[in-house]
């Protein structure tokens, strides 16, 4: 298995995820495209606590990038060097992975949190609440209670919408960090995945190492590569 691949596989697809959160969270702060709601702090207060822009979005990045990042790292730190470079930075995506877990987990939450309480709204009172925050989330199976808010426009289908878009995305997120954690586990015990040519190369310069001093131990470096060529 190519753990390498797969890693950097999980960055590029956490970078999209994340942009995605970022703007699901900003229009958030404008229902029927409006700023008079949010200058008049008539939004959910969860809108507030940023889990988009921050929790499944900024604090997305670092793991991301540290994932990407592992394709520029060449593959004989761990043929025909005396470090293993590559199992290293292995288990280092290991410590981006659980921030990127810590940071969907809030977004989740969060997104759950905010469906659960319902929008703030203008009822029919012409007061401004919480319409459906006793309602422990069963306003979301009854489409016929939304009409109890009268503004802002549908602002229920705006929150259930995008509440329900981060809370997807997160979990999405959350799920990838969680496998890039094993993989970077695995990736760290059994090596970083090489291709055929880059394995060969290692051994040339495995066996020039060799030549040059002869005294070195390289038994264990060169049987990591014949191991890997067999298995490929």
């Amino acid at each position: 298995m190519c753990y390498g691949r797969c890693a950097r596989c999980i960055g590029h697809s956490l970078v999209w995820l994340a942009i995605l959160c970022i703007v699901a969270n900003i229009v958030l702060y404008f229902p029927n495209g409006e700023t008079k709601y949010a200058s008049e702090n008539h939004l959910s207060r969860f809108v507030w606590f940023f889990s988009g822009i921050v929790g499944g979005g900024l604090l997305m990045f670092l793991p991301a990038f540290v994932f990407i990042g592992l394709e520029e790292d060449d593959c004989c730190g761990c043929c025909g060097h005396d470090n293993c470079g590559k199992r290293c930075a292995m288990f280092s995506s290991v410590l981006a992975a659980l921030i990127g877990v810590a940071g969907s987990g809030y977004c989740v939450i969060v997104a759950a949190l905010g469906l659960a309480e319902g929008p703030q709204c203008l009822n029919s009172s012409g007061q401004w609440n919480y319409t459906f925050a006793n309602t422990d989330g069963q306003y979301l199976l009854d489409t016929s209670t939304w009409s109890q808010c009268i503004e802002p426009r549908h602002v229920v289908e705006w929150n259930v919408s995008l509440f329900s878009i981060l809370l997807a995305l997160g979990g999405i997120e959350f799920i990838l960090c969680l496998i890039q954690v094993i993989n970077g586990v695995m990736g760290g015990i059994c090596g970083y995945c090489c291709s055929r040519q880059q394995v060969r190369n290692c051994v040339k310069i495995d066996m020039t190492a060799k030549r040059t001093t002869p005294r070195q131990n390289h038994n264990l470096p060169l049987f990591h590569c014949n191991l890997y060529i067999l298995l490929y």
